[in-house]
């Protein structure tokens, strides 16, 4: 059951000859992000910068998902984004948050059926703490889904090295 060994008629049993890393990679190749996403947490894209930095600290999450009136993703903004825009000296009461964020199509996006460890690869290489899961809509609009955040993606590695 671990893939060490592996059985043949009128042979036995044999070893397979796979490592632990290749029979690891195997496995990570049938983990899909509908099946591990969480709860997204959106705003309204005329919410202020103060709101945002509330709603990050309330829902303790590392990266809000901006929509627009018509719910459509917009953009994303991450405690980074927050940050800066806090240090600048600005009045956040007054400063709608879709001045600050990230806007599309400068986002990452995932789908339903993709792999995590498509998911893994996109955080890695981009730098970034969560990838919203859409749907699309048509004409390059989506609808907030799901995310992905590295911390679904460690406790999912950590629950298979656990069993």
């Amino acid at each position: 059951m671990a893939g060490y060994l592996e059985a043949r008629p009128r042979v036995g049993y044999f070893y397979s000859g796979k490592s632990s890393s290749q029979l690891l990679t195997e496995q990570l190749k049938h983990y899909i992000v509908k099946d591990y996403q969480s709860h997204p947490v959106i705003l309204k894209s005329d919410v202020t910068v103060y709101d945002a930095i509330c709603a990050i600290f309330i829902e303790d999450v590392g990266t809000l998902f901006i929509v627009n009136e018509d719910n459509d993703l917009v953009g994303v903004c991450s405690r980074k984004d927050l940050l800066r825009a806090s240090m600048a000296g600005q009045d956040i009461h007054n400063i709608p948050v879709h001045i600050i964020m990230t806007r599309m199509p400068n986002i990452v996006l995932l789908e339903e059926d993709d792999l995590l460890l498509y998911a893994a690869r996109q955080m890695i290489s981009k730098e970034i703490d969560s990838i919203p899961i859409v749907k699309s809509k048509g004409d390059g609009k989506y609808a907030v889904t799901g995310r992905i955040s590295k911390t679904t993606i460690t406790k999912l590695f950590v629950s298979l090295f656990d069993q």
